[in-house]
């Protein structure tokens, strides 16, 4: 399951949608505090998409000595930007920053990371908002790619609340119909709940943990974790080892990682339509 290919239509779609729009100003905002290499990354990636999509980018870098007070007001600004319809806060913050506090401030409408308690108070309410990026990644290639969800069993691994929990929600929701477990690390006899799964998503950022034992045969596998190892970047999946077993895989790199960019841009369009900018 392609990734980059998905994400790349998804954007080239938002920009026709924006364009038959009159072309309306939609403002994606992020604040960076500190000069972490990878979040820098990150970040510019981020910016080279919205303005793909057509819409505006906008960016706060703060130095990594900043105060509480400081990276709150920085928010407080964007938050009271009418100009501004999505507000992303690239984590983490450096040591000695409460990010929950920063986070707290962002109002769900303009939430495009989707990682606020109110934003996740409204998908477990089913109500209209946005949802962290990764796991509306993995539902998308879910639909790209033809995977049946209702009445499968679903098993997801990890239990953060930027993907485990949010996904099994997701999963879990009327209209997509499978039937989800939440495993972890923890989890007695792991491999044997994983066999069970029609789709597996592997998010526990534990290198190589998925192994062709883990997958029942013709499975659709998920790798959303990642390792820095001394051989580079790696994830939850051996692929190579599962890749023949599975029905459908993602690869690692270039499977969920720019789906998580192309559901944010997804999540800037909704985030103007819920403040009615559009």
């Amino acid at each position: 399951m392609d990734g980059k290919r998905l994400r790349d239509e998804i954007v080239a779609g938002i920009r026709a949608e924006i364009r038959q729009l009159g072309d309306p100003s939609i403002t994606l905002a992020t604040v960076l505090v500190g000069a972490d290499k990878p979040s820098q990354i990150y970040v510019r990636n981020k910016h080279r998409k919205a303005e793909e999509s057509g819409m505006v980018s906008r960016h706060v870098e703060l130095a990594a000595d900043s105060s509480q007070d400081e990276v709150e007001e920085a928010v407080r600004d964007l938050v009271n930007d009418s100009a501004v319809h999505g507000i992303l806060v690239q984590l983490p913050l450096p040591e000695g920053l409460d990010a929950e506090r920063v986070l707290d401030l962002i109002p769900p409408e303009k939430d495009v990371d989707g990682l606020t308690e109110r934003s996740m108070g409204r998908l477990v309410r089913g109500r209209p908002g946005l949802v962290p990026c990764t796991p509306l990644g993995v539902m998308r290639l879910l639909d790209r790619y033809g995977v049946s969800t209702s009445g499968k069993r679903a098993v997801v691994i990890g239990r953060s609340t930027l993907v485990g929990l949010p996904q099994v929600l997701l999963l879990g929701r009327k209209g997509v119909d499978a039937t989800p477990t939440l495993a972890h690390s923890r989890t007695t006899d792991l491999a044997a709940q994983c066999r069970e799964a029609d789709i597996l998503v592997a998010a526990a950022g534990m290198a190589g943990l998925v192994t062709a034992d883990f997958v029942k045969p013709g499975a659709a596998v998920f790798d959303v974790g990642i390792s820095r190892t001394e051989g580079g970047i790696v994830g939850d999946v051996d692929f190579d080892g599962v890749e023949s077993i599975a029905g459908a895989i993602t690869p690692m790199p270039g499977g969920t990682g720019p789906m998580t960019i192309g559901c944010l841009m997804e999540n800037t369009l909704t985030a103007a339509k819920l403040l009615g900018a559009i």
